[in-house]
């Protein structure tokens, strides 16, 4: 897993009258730096994982939220998920689930890592659990985790 980077042609030069942004968004050599994690297959395929400043770094580990996420939301009674690097003072950063759930339904911090148990490493299993009624959503349905971030995290 590695940072897509892109060149070519069709590629901005950069951001109008902002030269300290432009710089840090492409490589010394050049390429633009998009922000998203991705990965080759043995086939050839690109595949798009998971965003750059979304990874929590909890202990020196990287953890990748959407790949908590998509086993997190297999649970019965999970609707939506976000999860996200919340501040600890030992180890800089742990993961948080904050889920949605369907009507009726009950979700707690030990059904999600009794579920997740097994499936990732233990260094990746949510270590608090909040349910909310909505998640926070941009116009397009993408999750607002800076909004979660803020209500969570400090």
């Amino acid at each position: 897993m590695g940072e897509i980077e892109i060149a070519g042609a069709n590629v901005f030069p950069g951001y109008l009258n902002l030269p300290a942004e432009t710089a840090s968004a492409f490589s010394p050599d050049g390429w633009f730096r998009s922000g998203d994690l991705g990965y080759l297959d043995e086939d050839g395929y690109h595949f798009i994982a998971d965003r750059l400043k979304d990874m929590i770094i909890s202990g020196g580990e990287n953890i990748h939220p959407a790949e908590v996420e998509n086993l997190t939301s297999d649970i019965d009674g999970v609707a939506g998920v976000a999860v996200l690097g919340i501040p600890d003072d030992t180890w800089g950063e742990v993961p948080w689930a904050v889920l949605t759930v369907r009507d009726g339904a009950s979700v707690t911090l030990a059904d999600v890592r009794a579920h997740l148990d097994g499936r990732i490493a233990r260094y990746k299993l949510p270590k608090n659990v909040v349910v909310i009624d909505e998640l926070p959503r941009t116009a397009s349905g993408k999750v607002r985790k800076e909004d979660l971030r803020a209500r969570f995290g400090n």
